[in-house]
């Protein structure tokens, strides 16, 4: 047997009940593994796998600073007393005994003992004042930890409450804290968004199958292609850690391309019925045909993802990565367990029908319906369509031109019940607020020369004059004497525009001119706000590599498939299209407010920002690419299919369009419902990322695949499927799918107005 999507269809339908079999016991497995295995290999971290001058910093921190144990973050306990100033003994008692409390904690999660301003009042006098409130009945307990993991935060949090001393108040603040809440938030709105996204499917899909089992069909199979995806990620795991967010990936993606490809094969399997096919020989001619049209989508999917894989930075791979692995889990779900179940269900799938189209004796064929009248009037006028199709993406995305990139995950945007926020407000209204995460500038060499002490302190001059940091600095020297290390407090959040802005300033005028003519001394910027400059900088350099990667893959693949220069080139500008128009909708909502009233008033919480997301357009471009591309796919090769029967351009698309347009809109809703469940959460990066893949899939489902396509492919009649006679070496992928041939009534030519 020749392996190919109808040959596999074909094989599982015949022995449907060994087909399942495999497919339980698999299921079953990545259960159980997932089950024992993918929390440990979850992280919170993000890492990048150059290293970018943060990372040499902390390396340097981590060796000289920390007894060589790696310092992940630094928390602080914020404990303070209406009545006791730090100076009581009976402040400092209740703060030794929080501080033994600390040290107790279980498991290997302390860097170095716990600091405190009694610990540092002699030895390090201006480090210690820092740890003081400005009313002086606060203080701090500095917390070195080796990993910020939720777990971690918890254990930090229990001591707080359980080990609190009578007549004061514990928080506990920091990057680590902040980002335990993040996360938690992030969870729960994406638990959110993932139930919309499954209760909005199965009504959308019972109105376009009219029967209650075909709707639930590639719902199942969604869930069962993220089960085996998880257990995939836990046992990839086990050779490199995924971040945590790959588990919110996974079921994103998995119930975008899980359903829509069992929308699609299911689909074609009952229209192969409703043209009186048989069973088994309708599940051929759908694995001959919609499983052909599944395989090259998904291909087309993941050479999107792959693009991620190019970035240097672990939670592009990771997101990647699990997006990759669901996709294919989809894949092979669709091609070999989908056939099986049809060929156990039959018939049986339209069952309870809701309506005549969900008979097998009904039209296949629904000429004279919605879409054959759009698609007749639209390649009636195909100029004036086209032109209006391109003025209004174009004109939504020209507003890309004036997105700013940042970020919004600052400690602002979180709700106010949330202890991360309250304890930082705290640190702001009565220490620093950035104390919790300063700029850290290492200095390395020989820092005891004049010169460089000079320089020193020409560097605390010119920090102290940055309207971002606070005037005071605190100088500290490592143990070895081979290093000193200069940190500068940020006045307020360390995580706004403006920190990331004084980070670049830092590096590229201000050390660079206090340390002009110093020999001998390598300086380095670094600290948490560094590491996520760095981040972003990455995200925005790379963004034109990826885009490079993924056209020219697309390209590629597509010439291969449909054998034309022109139906890749189309379909690439297309997209393109769809996905600019979603950043110009994000950039318009979001960076300028336009509507944004609009949208909380039904229920939203957008909140407008100066920046958008600075990961956010290489992440929609990867994701949106692949599944735009997916739904083009699909239809091209009905219409290719059709095509290559009546060598008619005008029927052919017709035809494609009037037979995929109902499920290729169904399957969009589905994924416009799942995206808005996501931009209906609290926090600005994942409103962000919802509203613009639903702004997408919307635009393409619509204006790309009701108007440009049938549009642009009217005009340019046979030279849509040109290939230059040099590239006729190109392989013909078929593969070697037919679908059945019976006798059926000649077809009348559609008629076009002129």
């Amino acid at each position: 047997m020749k392996l190919n999507p109808e040959s596999l269809a074909r094989a599982s339908s015949r022995h449907p009940w060994r087909t399942l079999g495999i497919w339980v016991v698999l299921i079953a497995s990545m259960g159980f593994v997932s089950s024992q295995l993918l929390g440990d290999v979850l992280t919170q971290d993000i890492e990048f796998t150059n290293e970018p001058e943060s990372v040499r910093a902390q390396e340097v921190l981590d060796e000289r600073f920390s007894d060589g144990a790696e310092t992940a973050s630094t928390e602080f306990f914020i404990v303070q007393s209406d009545t006791l100033s730090v100076d009581d003994p009976r402040f400092e008692s209740a703060v030794r005994g929080l501080q033994a409390e600390i040290a107790e904690v279980d498991g290997d999660i302390l860097a170095s003992d716990p600091f405190t301003y009694y610990d540092l009042a002699e030895q390090a006098p201006e480090q210690a004042a820092g740890l003081v409130s400005r009313d002086g009945r606060g203080t701090l307990i500095g917390v070195p930890l080796t990993d910020v993991e939720l777990s971690t935060i918890e254990e930090l949090r229990a001591v707080a409450r359980e080990a609190r001393p009578d007549g004061f108040t514990v928080q506990v603040a920091g990057q680590g804290v902040m980002f335990a809440d993040f996360t938690e938030i992030a969870e729960e709105d994406l638990r959110r968004g993932e139930s919309i996204g499954i209760a909005a499917a199965l009504i959308i899909m019972i109105v376009v199958f009219a029967a209650v089992v075909a709707a639930i069909v590639p719902i199942v199979m969604a869930i069962f292609a993220i089960v085996v995806a998880l257990g995939l990620v836990s046992l990839i795991g086990q050779m490199a850690e995924f971040n945590l967010f790959v588990t919110n990936m996974v079921s994103m993606i998995g119930l975008a391309v899980g359903i829509d490809y069992s929308l699609f094969i299911v689909s074609r399997y009952r229209e192969e019925r409703k043209k009186g096919f048989p069973k088994l020989e309708a599940i051929g001619a759908s694995g001959a045909t919609a499983n052909r049209a599944v395989f090259f989508s998904g291909l087309t999917v993941v050479l999107a993802l792959l693009g991620m894989l190019i970035i240097p930075a672990s939670i592009f791979r990771s997101l990647a990565a699990g997006a990759i692995l669901v996709t294919l889990a989809s894949l092979a779900a669709s091609m070999t367990l989908l056939p099986a179940i049809l060929g156990l269900l039959g018939d049986r799938v339209n069952w309870p029908r809701l309506a005549k189209r969900a008979r097998v004796d009904s039209d296949h064929d629904p000429r004279g319906g919605f879409w054959d009248r759009i698609t007749r009037g639209v390649m009636a006028r195909p100029v004036v369509y086209l032109l209006l199709a391109v003025a209004v993406l174009g004109g939504l995305g020209s507003f890309y031109f004036q997105l700013n990139r940042g970020t919004s995950q600052s400690v602002s945007t979180l709700p106010d019940d949330f202890e991360s926020k309250q304890a930082f407000l705290t640190l702001e209204r009565e220490f620093a607020g950035g104390l919790t995460d300063p700029a850290r500038i290492i200095v390395t060499g020989e820092v005891d020369s004049p010169e460089a002490q000079a320089a020193i302190g020409d560097l605390q001059a010119a920090v102290a004059g940055m309207d971002v940091f606070a005037p005071e600095t605190q100088v500290i020297p490592s143990e070895d004497g081979t290093a000193v290390e200069v940190d500068a407090f940020f006045r307020g959040d360390p995580s706004t525009n403006a920190a990331f802005q004084a980070i670049r300033d830092l590096r590229s005028d201000v050390v660079p001119e206090t340390f002009d003519g110093v020999e001998g001394v390598e300086v380095l910027v670094g600290g948490n706000t560094a590491f996520f400059t760095d981040f972003l900088d990455v995200a925005d350099r790379y963004q034109w590599i990826v885009l490079a990667f993924v056209l020219g893959l697309s390209f590629v693949l597509l010439t291969v498939v449909f054998r034309s220069i022109v139906v890749p080139l189309k379909a690439i500008v297309m997209n393109l299209l769809s996905v600019g128009a979603a950043y110009g909708a994000v950039t318009l909502v979001f960076q300028e407010g336009v509507g944004i009233d609009f949208f909380n008033s039904i229920g939203f919480q957008f909140q407008q920002v100066s920046a958008i997301e600075a990961w956010l357009p290489l992440f929609l471009f990867s994701v949106l690419f692949g599944l735009s591309m997916d739904y083009h796919v699909f239809l091209l090769s009905r219409i290719r299919e059709e095509y290559d029967k009546t060598r008619d351009n005008t029927e052919a698309v017709a035809y494609g369009l009037r037979t995929t347009a109902g499920i290729i809109t169904g399957a969009a809703l589905i994924m416009v419902a799942v995206f808005i469940g996501f931009a209906a959460g609290r926090l600005g990066p994942l409103q962000q990322m919802g509203f613009g893949l639903a702004v997408a899939v919307f635009m393409d489902a619509t204006i790309v695949r009701s108007l440009l396509v049938p549009a642009s492919m009217r005009l340019l009649g046979d030279w849509n499927w040109y290939l230059p006679r040099w590239l006729n070496w190109l392989p013909q992928v078929k593969v070697e799918g037919h679908e059945p041939t019976m006798a059926a009534p000649e077809r009348e030519p559609v008629s076009v107005e002129r």
